[in-house]
């Protein structure tokens, strides 16, 4: 049988590359970026994934975490226990919750054209929302639920600014 190509070729040693930087960008390329810094901090190399976050109080596999009930036709129910391991890092999960207990802000804004368009309807109907669907300039050819959804919107986003709003189309007293 005829041997392939350039088979029995000689092998030669590249005297251009830089082996320990292909090493390294061989390793970088492997291993993934872990995008959560406290679990990125509490990691080891040297274990494995699931070793890993065992350590660290966190669930490698739900399904094995979790205690199944399994049915069966002979005997009464049976409940699976979840393996009990060990938590070398609990300050992982502590973390974690923390962050997930913190409450953020919603930022969430509207355009600035929605929100004129919303002042203009306001000035112009006040709460009259079938009469701001008949409006000409209703640029948005919106219903009265569209229209009114928009003002919920606006009034959501930019508290502090409606409530300006709102309390400059108040009628001021006038003092003598």
């Amino acid at each position: 049988m005829p041997k392939a190509k350039k088979s029995g070729k000689r092998k030669k040693f590249n005297y251009n590359l830089d082996r320990k930087k292909m090493k390294k960008q061989a390793i970088k390329k492997c291993k993934p970026r872990i995008e959560n810094s406290q679990i990125r901090n509490a990691w080891d190399d040297k274990k494995s994934t699931s070793r890993n976050l065992q350590d660290m109080g966190l669930a490698f596999d739900p399904n094995r975490s979790l205690p199944i009930q399994k049915k069966s036709l002979t005997r009464e129910d049976r409940v699976t226990k979840a393996p009990v391991e060990t938590v070398t890092k609990p300050y992982v999960v502590n973390q974690l919750e923390e962050e997930a207990n913190r409450l953020q802000k919603d930022s969430k804004t509207l355009s600035s054209d929605l929100i004129e368009y919303a002042q203009y309807m306001i000035r112009e109907h006040k709460d009259n929302f079938k009469e701001m669907a008949r409006d000409e300039k209703n640029y948005y050819q919106d219903t009265p639920k569209q229209i009114k959804r928009k003002l919920i919107e606006y009034q959501r986003c930019h508290k502090e600014h409606y409530n300006t709003f709102m309390s400059s189309l108040a009628p001021q007293p006038i003092d003598q």
